[in-house]
């Protein structure tokens, strides 16, 4: 049965969007890998993260829920223990690319790696080919997919440069890296998330930032981490946010959120379009942070001009993407997004979903190989939009609603929970 989304009055309030998705599977893993507890607060509790949390309990951690907190107890960096069955990932595509990179370089051990349908989609060449090319014992499916075989064996460091921009393969070769012997050498097309470097730089790796390049040195002995602070989700309060600048009238404060520097691409996008969403942002360097900065968000409705997205503008938005889809229906002139063809390799091809889904909407949209154009109109008459499974076609398709003529409605709404479980409660908040 479809979701409802009425077209809503002003949106006032105040949001904590919910942890972040991308930084929660980091924490468990790299805590999976400590030998010491690690205390990680403010963990997102939804079905991609709680697969990686069934993950390192599978691989012989232990984790206990303590409130709002969660502690991991790992098995040390050479530690992961050899389940009696298949590690299923579900829906997670960072967990089924992160993985690898910590299981191929243990001492002993076999690993089949497998999750659902939209996983069985996801390409895994791209991890398998530079692990193969350390020396990893790795095996696909046949069209290059999950399921994944892996075998134990000596790792061996190497100079590689990502043929594609992608922050999940680059942590994949980070966390194999530390395994290998030598130095491993990761070159960087475009700038991608530094969660993982983040992470392991509090961990105590010596890793370091030579330009484009991120090197780390092998044979670690260990990762040692106190606690982690999981900041709010800013792809999750993206949502919140375009809902506050589309609905006349609206104003939201959006409350610790994460700014990395490497996240915040979507608010540029917006500043761009017309919409002031005020952040202080990082200054750059050649030293890698080991937190994450956090801050809130002053967001009020506005009207909005179409911009162009493209080139190193696109990994440090491409979870938030399709909000400039729909952005640009509402803004006057034309928005186009190019560069992004990693958006056809998501939970579902995101440009066509996008392009299908906006267009049944009433959107004039044109889908391109690597992204879309849209003809702004200054709105959007409403109707239905099927989720396809992904959740963050549920939540546009959420957010479309409020800022419809007709209001919209999400088949399998569901959907969200992958990564906002409480995305309807605190949407009907806002519009209470």
């Amino acid at each position: 049965m479809p979701t409802h989304f009425a077209p809503s009055g002003p949106l006032r309030g105040r949001i904590r969007p919910p942890a972040d998705k991308s930084i929660s599977h980091r924490a468990a893993l790299i805590a999976g890998m400590c030998d010491s507890p690690v205390t990680i607060r403010n963990y997102l509790d939804s079905d991609d993260t709680n697969s990686t949390l069934d993950a390192v309990k599978l691989l012989g951690g232990a984790v206990e829920h303590r409130g709002g907190e969660v502690l991991v107890r790992g098995v040390g960096l050479r530690g992961a223990l050899e389940p009696g069955g298949i590690v299923d990932v579900g829906n997670s595509g960072t967990l089924i690319r992160l993985l690898p990179g910590w299981l191929c370089g243990q001492p002993s051990g076999h690993w089949r790696l497998d999750g659902d349908e939209s996983i069985r989609r996801r390409p895994m060449r791209r991890v398998a080919a530079p692990l193969l090319e350390m020396g990893a014992k790795i095996e696909l499916s046949p069209d290059g997919t999950a399921p994944i075989e892996i075998e134990a064996t000596a790792l061996h460091g190497i100079d590689y440069t990502l043929p594609v921009a992608s922050a999940q393969v680059k942590s994949c070769l980070l966390l194999a890296g530390m395994a290998a012997s030598g130095t491993t050498r990761i070159r960087e097309p475009l700038v991608t998330r530094d969660h993982t470097e983040r992470m392991l730089a509090a961990a105590g790796l010596p890793l370091r930032r030579e330009g484009d390049t991120i090197v780390v040195d092998g044979l670690v002995d260990e990762l040692e981490l106190g606690g982690i602070d999981v900041p709010g989700d800013l792809s999750s309060a993206a949502f919140m946010i375009v809902a506050g600048v589309l609905v006349r009238g609206s104003r939201l404060v959006v409350e610790g959120v994460g700014l990395n520097r490497t996240r915040i691409g979507i608010l540029s996008i917006l500043e761009r379009m017309g919409a002031v969403v005020l952040a202080d942002p990082e200054v750059p360097g050649n030293e890698i942070p080991d937190h994450e900065p956090v801050g809130d968000l002053d967001v009020a409705s506005t009207t909005l001009v179409g911009t162009t997205v493209g080139g190193d503008e696109v990994p440090l938005a491409i979870d938030e993407l399709p909000l400039v889809a729909l952005l640009g229906c509402f803004a006057e002139g034309r928005t186009v997004v190019t560069g992004a063809e990693e958006l056809r390799f998501k939970e579902s091809d995101r440009i066509a979903a996008v392009v299908d889904g906006l267009r049944g909407l009433g959107a004039e949209i044109e889908g391109t190989d690597d992204g879309f154009v849209v003809e702004g109109t200054g709105s959007l008459r409403g109707g239905t939009i099927d989720s396809l499974g992904d959740h963050r076609l549920a939540m546009l398709g959420a957010v479309a609603g409020l800022a419809s003529e007709q209001g919209v409605d999400v088949v399998n709404m569901r959907a969200a929970s992958v990564s906002y479980p409480d995305f309807q409660a605190d949407l009907a908040r806002l519009a209470a």
